[in-house]
């Protein structure tokens, strides 16, 4: 094919082309590719992009790097829509519709292989035994489910191995969210029960557990078991009033997802709500990257990205009509090995849900524009307070923690127009320098952050921060020198004389005097927000390394105990606490712990006993 942009006829080119279904991908004079899509007739699609009507800036811009572009004929659209979804998901090209959450949904998980089973929050593959109910928008939708079924019927939410080790109720039970059955306060079979009107609930039919309870209520009088009759009849009282908090609730027990889309290419809101046994589950909002795709082509490439690796439910309801939604809903199909129906519902319940839906797409959308706004205008101003050229569009943030110089780590926070972007932030675990020596710390963190970024798998920030004084940013500027980056902007934020927000103290590296910004003003709150989340990364991180090593330095010193068997240990018991209340016995159900090795593990942690 041609071998650069100015070569490529797009003219005799796309007179060339059939109007057959297909794929086609556009590439630039690298060879890198710019754009995936798919069209019924690739000759009238390929051809709208060199149109003299089409001034469509971002299309613009595509069309000036265009060096090639080549095309795959597919047997029908339905073939098409899934080529697009694989060549997007192996290559995410710049301009395509990216869906940038690729988190698994989070599920409720029934865990069946105990006497006294419990529901847990879960996320991951659905391999373990028992039942999995969801999948639920976000994770704050299954802990205030779990949280609504523990108030109702008191169903334990401790780990196995806690459970195993009480003598007596812990404070879940005191409060009223658990019937202590660890100490058999509540017999198996009046657990059991309260386990299945828990399951009944999730599963949409509380109708049932309504009558169920009230039968159960009756009962209970009718024994004078006044108590429990009290009981029953205030969990009854409390699933009636959170059954009228469900706004909108289908008949029957039909599951579906909903798609709302607002917005304009470059910026688009897509809101999901998902419906399980008729019940509303909440809605997750996404913001994909889609320079030029117009709302139902964003849509059909989000749908098929979100089903990556979720299995679509029978029904999915979309808040625009598409033009290839029966080929959209043959690709799910497919892959689900069973119909699933694609449509824009016009009327009836569907129709309440698709509004709903693009409401909440449009909150979100109308929140993030303020949000971004808010961050462009303390940018803007941190801008003018170092006297920069331009607003900074990407910042980073260096951070040391340790505890007396044991388990350092340095943390790299990143800022953009759109506030933190936390899956670029990383931590640094320090090795092979003095305990304390935060200098050095940073050193080997500027190491190795930036031998990354001069290999072009980073970006370089336009500004640099460091938590820290002229010493720091010296340290720093000479390992950035070294790099190849000596021309970034280089900044340490120091504390005020009362280390109180505010009165940070800006060394800028080549300033003679340090800046520093009224209290309050945009410039300082978004400097003590960045700092501050650097501080809280390397702190967190810090903590997590601590625990571990301590957790492990206690089991270290018993003979015969390696690093497999105290990993073991650890995971057996919940953790050292639980292992610190074992007794010998308890510690030969171990596996790999053998009679005399249990004893010599409980005289080392029991010395004196």
């Amino acid at each position: 094919m041609n071998a650069n942009a100015k070569a490529f006829d797009h003219k005799e080119y796309t007179a060339a082309l059939p109007r057959r279904p297909g794929v086609y991908r556009m590439l630039n004079a690298e060879h890198e590719l710019l754009y995936v899509g798919k069209a019924k007739s690739l000759k009238d699609r390929v051809s709208t992009y060199f149109a003299a009507g089409n001034v469509n800036p971002k299309v613009q811009a595509l069309v000036q790097q265009i060096a090639d572009i080549e095309v795959t004929v597919t047997n029908s659209e339905t073939e098409a829509l899934l080529l697009e979804y694989n060549l997007i998901k192996a290559h995410k090209p710049r301009y395509n519709v990216v869906l940038r959450d690729d988190k698994s949904f989070p599920y409720i998980h029934l865990c069946v292989d105990h006497e006294f089973a419990r529901l847990a929050f879960y996320r991951g593959s659905r391999s373990a035994p028992g039942r999995y109910f969801g999948p639920f928008p976000n994770a704050g939708a299954v802990r205030d489910t779990l949280n609504q079924l523990q108030k109702l019927f008191r169903i334990r939410n401790c780990r196995d191995s806690f459970f195993a080790n009480r003598s007596r109720p812990c404070l879940q039970h005191q409060i009223g969210r658990c019937s202590a059955p660890c100490v058999r306060l509540i017999t198996p079979e009046a657990y059991a029960q309260d386990i299945d009107a828990a399951v009944k609930v999730l599963e949409g039919r509380s109708d049932e557990v309504n009558a169920q309870l009230q039968t159960r209520m009756e009962q209970a009088a009718s024994r004078l078991d006044f108590e429990r009759a009290a009981q029953i009849r205030d969990q009854l009282a409390a699933l009636k009033r959170i059954q009228a908090q469900q706004v909108v609730t289908a008949d029957g027990e039909r599951d579906i997802d909903v798609f709302g889309i607002v917005g304009e290419p470059g910026e688009y809101s897509v809101s999901v709500m998902l419906v399980r046994g008729g019940r509303n589950l909440g809605t997750t909002s996404y913001f994909p990257r889609a320079a030029l795709a117009e709302p139902e082509e964003a849509l059909a490439s989000f749908v098929m990205q979100y089903y990556a690796t979720q299995e679509p439910p029978p029904e999915v309801l979309l808040g625009r009509k598409l033009e290839d939604a029966q080929s959209l809903g043959q690709a799910l199909s497919t892959r689900a090995n069973r119909p699933v129906e694609v449509r824009c519902p016009v009327r009836g319940l569907g129709l309440k849900w698709v509004e709903l839906t693009q409401e909440n797409a449009t909150q979100a959308l109308r929140m993030r524009r303020a949000q971004k706004q808010g961050m462009e205008d303390m940018l803007a101003a941190l801008a003018t307070e170092l006297d920069l050229p331009e607003p900074p569009a990407r910042v980073e943030c260096f951070d040391i923690s340790h505890t007396s110089g044991e388990g350092t780590v340095a943390s790299c926070v990143v800022f953009g127009a759109e506030g933190p972007l936390k899956k670029e932030y990383r931590r640094f675990n320090i090795t092979g320098v003095t305990p304390g020596d935060d200098y050095a710390a940073l050193r080997q963190a500027l190491e190795r952050r930036y031998t990354r970024v001069r290999a072009g798998e980073i970006p370089a920030p336009d500004l640099l921060l460091i938590d820290g004084g002229l010493g720091q940013i010296n340290e720093v500027h000479e390992v950035l020198l070294g790099l190849g980056f000596g021309d970034v902007t280089l900044v340490g934020v120091a504390k005020g004389p009362d280390r109180k927000p505010g009165q940070e103290r800006l060394f800028v590296f080549g300033a003679a005097a340090p800046l520093v910004p009224e209290a309050h003003s945009p410039a300082s709150r978004l400097l003590q927000r960045i700092r501050d989340e650097a501080h809280r990364f390397a702190i967190t991180g810090h903590r997590r390394k601590r625990a571990r090593r301590y957790n492990e330095s206690v089991l270290e010193a018993v003979p015969g105990l390696g690093p497999a068997k105290r990993r073991s240990l650890l995971k057996h018991f919940g953790g050292l606490q639980g292992v610190m209340r074992a007794g010998v016995a308890d510690f030969e159900q171990v596996a790999g712990i053998g009679a005399s090795l249990a004893r010599s593990l409980y005289d080392h942690l029991h010395p004196g006993s």
